[in-house]
């Protein structure tokens, strides 16, 4: 069985138990790219959006008791997940969100008249237009439900981080003992601590942090009650001021309209401004998963400083072999966000005049990349530092074989005599200790007590 409907381009035979009307069928119909349909929070913040201007409708009075209670219902029914196979669009679209903010309008009002004891598609009791979107546009809808799931996903992002800097803090002061080399260009510089290596990666979080933090308040600032270009064309100030009031009690941060709304629905450089917070923490974590690997390595053959969690066999013809596989994924994620970060830069640019029609990309790409984010550094603190061991006797016997532990002597010896000491050292294959010894360049004593200070 089959209901008709009817748009501004004909009509359209829709199945009779549908909770999506015509504008979704065709969006469906039209936009089947990525396989994959719009997240569902950003559907449920879209539901809360519409909720918050039915209240705001109802209490300006262009919203009668009986359909604000309607609606109110089938918003709560929705947000539940009762209904969730009924949002079928895809999530990359033509048409700046207008096929994803119909469906969300033609789901809620068939939702509300089964509460009123009506059929589906029965819009002259209750409207998608009329009613569930009255005083909206889907461009200022669209964007400032975007925004609030991206929030939503930034407070993940948040809170995966700073677990993951808790634990390398730990490691930083578990290790603080444990004397290596660091090193410069993959050479040999002068004698550092684990401890203060690991340290190091928490301190590049925390300002990963700062940054993530700091886009949050972008997140907070919306379009809506602009309506369709920011001109706030069909909306009361009355309206917009009970919308905000209403809406905030779903959220903790504090959510305000933007103080141009034409400026907020055409320039979209704050989404632009959260990606780039995203990719360099993608960026920050790259650098460390790099560093697990290198330094890692071996076990007998490389640099082997650090053993890594075993958590899966390495391979199908190498027996016992284990590979650092979880900072592996850990920079696939990276690339993927480098990737998306670079989407989301284009789609802001290629706005034009008063919106930007590329919205859907870059919400998908956003909404993508705090998922992997989240799940990369969750990852990669439980599967990996969490675990990691330090190979001490490894780290020390570097430290006592390398020609940088002299650059702490140039003071004493000389530049020159040094670098000599340096290049003979490397030639005879012994330790500087030993020719510092043989030169009589400095004390017994003196070359003990360096012994000690680097074991």
């Amino acid at each position: 069985m089959n209901r008709t409907e009817k748009d501004s381009l004909g009509v359209k035979e829709i199945p009779a138990t549908a909770l999506y009307g015509i504008q979704t069928l065709r969006g469906a119909e039209n936009f089947q790219m990525s396989q994959q349909n719009v997240d569902r929070r950003f559907i449920y913040q879209i539901v809360k959006i519409k909720r918050a201007a039915a209240y705001a409708n109802y209490q300006t009075g262009v919203l009668t008791t009986i359909k604000y209670q309607a609606i109110e219902h089938a918003c709560n029914e929705i947000l539940t997940g009762k209904y969730d196979d009924a949002f079928i669009t895809d999530r990359l679209q033509g048409g700046a969100g207008t096929t994803t903010n119909m469906n969300v309008n033609e789901v809620i009002t068939n939702v509300a008249l089964q509460y009123l004891g009506k059929k589906t598609g029965e819009y002259q009791y209750l409207h998608p237009l009329d009613d569930v979107n009255r005083s909206q546009s889907t461009n200022d809808v669209y964007p400032s439900g975007g925004k609030l799931t991206t929030l939503i996903y930034l407070e993940e992002v948040i809170t995966a981080v700073k677990d993951l800097k808790d634990l390398l803090n730990d490691k930083g002061r578990q290790w603080s003992h444990i004397k290596k080399m660091g090193r410069t260009q993959l050479q040999e510089a002068v004698p550092t601590t684990l401890g203060a290596s690991f340290q190091a990666y928490a301190s590049a979080l925390t300002r990963c942090l700062t940054r993530l933090t700091g886009v949050k308040k972008e997140l907070c600032l919306l379009n809506l009650g602009g309506t369709a270009i920011g001109n706030c064309l069909n909306a009361s100030p009355a309206y917009q001021k009970a919308l905000y009031e209403y809406l905030q009690q779903d959220y903790e941060d504090k959510l305000a309209p933007a103080e141009d709304l034409i400026d907020a629905t055409q320039h979209i450089d704050s989404l632009a401004a959260v990606s780039s917070a995203l990719k360099t923490l993608a960026i920050t974590l790259g650098k460390l998963a790099n560093d697990l690997r290198l330094l890692s390595s071996g076990p007998r053959s490389g640099f082997c400083e650090l053993m890594l969690p075993a958590v899966q066999a390495g391979s199908s013809i190498m027996p016992g072999k284990v590979n650092p596989v979880i900072p592996e994924v850990v920079n696939q994620i990276v690339f993927q966000v480098m990737g998306n970060d670079l989407t989301i830069s284009l789609a802001c640019e290629a706005g034009q005049l008063e919106l930007n029609a590329f919205e859907p990309i870059i919400f998908a790409n956003l909404f993508e990349s705090c998922q992997l984010l989240t799940a990369g550094c969750q990852t990669l603190g439980q599967k990996c530092i969490q675990g990691i061991m330090p190979n001490q006797e490894k780290c020390t016997q570097d430290v006592y074989q390398s020609t940088g532990t002299i650059t702490q002597l140039t003071p004493l010896i000389g530049y020159e005599t040094a670098s000599r000491i340096v290049k003979e050292a490397l030639a005879k294959k012994v330790s500087v200790f030993d020719l510092l010894q043989e030169e009589n360049l400095l004390s017994g004593t003196k070359i003990e007590a360096l012994r000690k200070k680097i074991s």
